[in-house]
């Protein structure tokens, strides 16, 4: 049997092309010896002999971090940390494995920076008098020799598209490289209960790089995600197997590193300014945990034959159903007007809760009105001009409350309850705008 070492294609004879992945002069014979099964190495056990002693959690020290994964990291699982370069993966392992080496062994692999690089962002980040061991390698015999004699408790690779399998067999970063490295970390991982963090790439399209089968393997799959010209940042689940995927981490890049966010809300509306038209706070939902964000509108005279239509933080295509409802139902012409919406402080929000503050937002920019201040609005845009209601309504008018605002309007149908605030419920658009004064 002949392999392709770049892409594991398979072939009976040998090839000077690969039909899969194009490469030349790629395949190797690939010999392997048969494996001698003993009966004695077949033992299935019944199920109910098998001991279901559960290991605790391992707190990391940083709770955003520790609420994203569940109340901490589960011994002698594999987690896969993603996301885009420089949005700052490296830099929270880096923090984790400085909090953990208090009281646990860590050890650092790094196949992307020397020695003096990592010490230079250590001291950035603050992390000084941690015992961390570092190791720089990118051979996977090398790393699993450390592991076995070592015996750390946490095992961190930075990334797994740097680590080479030795004998020449495939390149660092390709589907078979890094599905077989994987695979026998995972292996040193479930067999020692060293719990791995790995780092992975990710393609041009925003998908973990590498094969699918990455994803299935591990136990977690952490996503870092932010604009990079904002400093905020959150960390999400797309997979997790000891628990829920709902939940999500955020915190603030600085020259000093990631810091957590404790009130996010109050973080993101503080730059909002007093008595300015376009702009209304309104509750949004990440995973389960209630935020307030800024919506910001600006209508001018448009000066080409098609007006255009710009949405930073949500869909295009939404705000274009939005301003069609608004036109048709509220009998605004905004034909001649150029229309720009923000989401302030470079969050992105993509549930339709926000669409009622979109509209209002729009309409006070337009007539030069702004709307109160102790004002916040929630619900979604039907095409008849209907607020429909919404997940987690009482959790959202909590947060407004706890932020000091007075008033909220939300849909018609929904959660009844007893609230510090005045709650007023409108049943359409129309309703809505009498409500907020405009």
């Amino acid at each position: 049997m002949y392999k392709c070492k770049e892409c594991g294609y398979r072939s009976l004879k040998w090839l000077g092309r690969c039909p899969e992945c194009g490469e030349w002069d790629s395949f190797e014979e690939n010999k392997k010896e048969k494996r001698t099964i003993q009966s004695i190495d077949i033992k299935p056990q019944y199920l109910n002999t098998i001991s279901a002693k559960r290991k605790e959690r391992i707190k990391t020290g940083i709770v955003e971090f520790d609420r994203v994964m569940g109340g901490g990291v589960v011994v002698g699982s594999l987690i896969l940390v993603s996301g885009e370069p420089g949005i700052g993966k490296s830099t929270l392992l880096l923090m984790i494995s400085g909090e953990l080496s208090r009281n646990e062994k860590v050890l650092y692999i790094s196949g992307e920076e020397s020695l003096a690089q990592l010490r230079i962002r250590a001291d950035r980040i603050g992390i000084e008098n941690e015992k961390v061991l570092i190791l720089i390698e990118t051979d996977i015999d090398a790393i699993l020799l450390c592991i076995e004699q070592e015996k750390p408790d946490i095992v961190i690779i930075d990334s797994v598209q740097t680590v080479n399998l030795s004998g020449g067999n495939g390149i660092p970063g390709s589907v078979s490289t890094v599905r077989g490295i994987t695979s026998r970390i995972m292996e040193v991982a479930k067999k020692d209960d060293v719990t791995v963090f790995l780092v992975g790439h990710i393609t041009k399209s925003g998908n973990i790089a590498g094969p699918m089968t990455l994803e299935h393997m591990v136990d977690t799959v952490l996503f870092m995600e932010g604009d990079k010209t904002h400093s905020f940042r959150l960390l999400r689940t797309k997979k997790n197997r000891f628990g829920s995927t709902d939940e999500v981490g955020i915190f603030d890049m600085d020259e000093e590193g990631l810091k957590e966010v404790k009130n996010p809300s109050e973080y993101l509306i503080s730059g909002k300014q007093k008595n300015a038209s376009g702009s209304i706070v309104i509750p949004t939902v990440e995973g389960t945990r209630p935020l307030l964000v800024e919506v910001q509108s600006l209508v001018i005279s448009s000066r080409y034959s098609y007006p255009q239509r710009i949405a930073q933080g949500f869909s295009e295509r939404r705000l274009d159903l939005l301003m069609a409802v608004m036109q048709k139902r509220l009998n605004i012409d905004m034909s001649g007007y150029d229309v720009f919406c923000n989401i302030a402080g470079g969050m992105s929000v993509f549930e339709p809760s926000i669409d009622l503050g979109i509209i209002l937002t729009i309409i006070s920019s337009l007539i030069e009105n702004p709307l109160p201040d102790y004002l916040s609005a929630v619900g979604e845009i039907g095409l008849s001009g209907e607020i429909r209601g919404v997940p987690y309504l009482s959790s959202r008018i909590n947060e407004v409350m706890r932020m000091g605002f007075k008033q909220i309007i939300v849909p018609d149908k929904g959660s009844k309850g007893d609230y510090e605030i005045e709650v007023i419920r409108a049943p359409n658009l129309f309703r809505a705008k009498e409500i907020s004064g405009l």
